[in-house]
């Protein structure tokens, strides 16, 4: 009876640290939600920030310029829900495919989606099309290159995650290929130019129509996500665990690839490729809240959306033109990948 109150009481601290670890998690990104507001080329003091947001609420006529009310809400307003959007969805899409692959080194690309997003982006800027479509094209395009990499990889009589992954990096190379003809066939006075910066990964574009349109995939993939989010700890032990513990493993990892793909498209489609956050910040959220996917993809969720917000707010104060996001996150995420090679020193003791 001692042991089971033991347990108990262990497992009660377990969830109530996680729980604080998860609400001072959300007060930090709260408080850099506020921050990023007053970060950009034309400086903004707080109370105006405040009277425009509390005049937008209430519905009230706002004392602020008309000026102030452009910046905050068709710029920075965008491009702060963007980075929190684009830096939450890959973070539990890179948390979810590493649990379902049981591979640490999965991240939301490996299974062709950023390198069919990229050819669709390119081959819409080749056409000279606008931005909404070249958007669709993206989405539309990352969706069947995971569709293609799972038709091959169901191909294969007795086949695994592992030949899935192997597939995806099959389709991925067609898709770079691809993406490298568009390349060369482009006006390198005009067309290149917007295809290599597109890839490169920036929100410098988001508008608050671009946000809705991109906002309900992103929430649907992310609400099922979280609904199967215990799942994800029986299928980190194993298939046949998980069949024998009665999960029906084969529907489960279709729900969570459909969801993974939905999220990490749409995000590619608003933003271009941006490396490393669906690979790194799971890793970071592990270490701090531990490996319970109950916890892990929440907090992934908000450690994400905290993580690209922070970038963007360097990418566009840092300098005096703007960095392109992609190379940020590899700048910071490749070394602090390393520096988790060099911490674990045995990949295992990551799944």
């Amino acid at each position: 009876m001692g042991k089971y109150m033991l347990r108990w009481k262990i497992k009660n601290k377990i969830e109530s640290d996680s729980s604080a670890m998860i609400i001072l998690l959300l007060i930090s990104l709260i408080f850099l939600f506020f921050i990023s507001f007053f970060l950009g080329k034309y400086p903004i003091y707080p109370q105006e920030i405040v009277m425009a947001i509390v005049s937008k609420i209430l519905h009230i006529p706002s004392m602020s310029t008309p000026t102030i009310n452009t910046i905050i809400f068709d710029i920075r307003m965008p491009r702060i829900l963007a980075a929190m959007m684009v830096g939450a969805a890959l973070s539990v899409a890179g948390a979810a495919f590493q649990a379902l692959f049981r591979n640490p080194l999965v991240s939301p690309d490996k299974l062709g989606v950023s390198a069919g997003a990229g050819f669709g982006a390119t081959l819409a800027i080749l056409f000279s099309a606008g931005v909404i479509m070249i958007q669709t094209s993206a989405f539309v395009w990352g969706l069947i290159a995971v569709g293609l990499t799972y038709f091959f990889g169901r191909r294969f009589k007795g086949s695994s995650m592992m030949t899935l992954v192997l597939c995806g990096i099959v389709v991925a190379s067609l898709f770079a290929a691809l993406l490298s003809l568009v390349k060369y066939f482009a006006d390198p006075n005009d067309q290149l130019q917007s295809i290599v910066f597109w890839l490169l990964g920036s929100l410098a574009s988001v508008t608050n129509q671009e946000i809705a349109i991109v906002a309900l995939p992103i929430l649907i993939g992310t609400a099922i996500l979280l609904m199967v989010r215990w799942r994800l700890n029986i299928l980190a032990m194993g298939e046949e665990e998980a069949q024998s513990l009665g999960i029906h493993t084969k529907r489960i990892e279709g729900i969570i690839i459909i969801c993974c793909t939905l999220v990490t498209a749409a995000s590619v489609s608003i933003c271009g490729i941006i490396a490393w956050v669906g690979l790194v910040i799971p890793h970071m959220t592990r270490m701090i809240v531990g490996p319970d996917h109950k916890i892990l993809l929440p907090a992934s969720i908000i450690i994400g959306a905290f993580f690209l917000l922070l970038i963007d707010d360097i990418a566009r104060t840092v300098t005096t033109t703007e960095i392109p996001l992609g190379l940020l996150t590899t700048f910071i995420g490749a070394p602090f990948f390393i520096y988790l090679l060099i911490k674990t020193g045995d990949s295992r003791r990551w799944s």
